[in-house]
């Protein structure tokens, strides 16, 4: 009896390729990939990735759009929201969620899915990042205000379903990352939220917004904090992207704390931020060893934002920095 080969379906995997002049070049080394994988698995060639896990890909000579639209749709059906009044903000700048042990509690099975449903969502959608994680913070006792915080958020894909992110082609690899902090903003425990995002050239290759470990005592510390945790990220990107030959020297990390970016870069002040922990103060290391360079953006310029706290007026504006909306086919 012959053996029995493992079976593996393989879609064209390297769709990101495809957005780079000089695709032809490649059709050969794609051509002898399937060829000696094929002498391995039992396997089918399927064309261009069109859609994968509910992602959509677009591919194009100017570059490759990947977004979720017809799960979006999918969602809004899902939970009664698709004949709801749209938003232009996923969340208010005004919305202050806490316990709310006053309030009345809801469903929580049907709360936690409309929550596992948005967290899908943000593998293409960042503009959403910040207010699905501070929502998904209730998911153990959901109440009213909870749940209406979360229909926000379906309220504004209505208005916005089909936003994704853009690779181009022409887009150069050099990395940039951004830091940003908001200080005591949990009403609960008073921890600060930390923000970030990295560009490869133009590209979105990464984002994130999660709460801090421990209580910053001031807006520095919280700066400080956030821009050690993302320079450990930045650190981690570069050394991946130097398994691919590239090389980079020092990497701007942009920051809109003035008082952040002297700490790090002056050891005279270090005497008076001794409560902030020792793990932290790597970031002036990699600073004198020229991994990365602290650079000052103002607070418009600064496109983490989104991700530590709701906007309202400057939300278009770093949104379009981000993400874009559907190109033509």
């Amino acid at each position: 009896m012959g053996q029995v080969r493992p079976r593996w379906r393989l879609p064209k995997v390297f769709w990101f390729l495809t957005s780079k002049p000089g695709v032809q070049r490649r059709i050969g080394l794609l051509a002898t990939f399937a060829e000696r994988m094929s002498g391995e698995f039992e396997m089918s060639l399927m064309g261009e990735l069109r859609y994968f896990l509910g992602l959509q890909i677009k591919q194009g000579l100017e570059g490759t759009f990947v977004h979720q639209a017809k799960y979006t749709r999918d969602i809004l059906k899902k939970f009664n929201m698709g004949d709801s009044k749209p938003m232009t903000t996923p969340m208010s700048t005004n919305t202050a969620l806490d316990a709310d042990e006053d309030g009345e509690a809801v469903d929580q099975k049907e709360f936690r899915g409309m929550i596992g449903s948005l967290l899908y969502l943000t593998a293409t959608r960042p503009d959403i990042q910040f207010a699905v994680y501070l929502c998904a913070r209730y998911q153990a006792s959901p109440w009213t205000s909870h749940r209406q915080a979360v229909k926000c958020i379906f309220r504004y894909l209505k208005f916005t379903p089909e936003l994704g992110l853009w690779y181009s082609s022409g887009s150069s690899l050099s990395l940039r990352r951004f830091s940003d902090a908001d200080h005591a903003g949990c009403r609960i425990d008073r921890k600060s939220t930390s923000g970030t995002c990295q560009l490869l050239g133009t590209s979105l290759v990464f984002w994130s917004s999660h709460k801090q470990a421990s209580v910053a005592l001031s807006t520095t510390e919280a700066e400080y904090v956030a821009a050690a945790s993302c320079c450990s990220q930045l650190l981690w990107m570069k050394a991946t992207l130097s398994d691919f030959g590239l090389r980079f020297g020092r990497i701007p990390l942009l920051v809109d704390s003035t008082s952040a970016i002297s700490v790090a870069r002056n050891p005279v002040f270090h005497s008076r931020i001794k409560h902030i922990d020792v793990r932290f103060h790597f970031l002036r290391d990699h600073y004198e060893k020229g991994d990365i360079d602290l650079i000052h953006v103002v607070s418009a310029n600064q496109l983490a934002d989104i991700f530590t706290k709701p906007l309202e007026l400057q939300f278009e504006g770093v949104d379009n920095a981000l993400i874009k909306g559907e190109i033509e086919s």
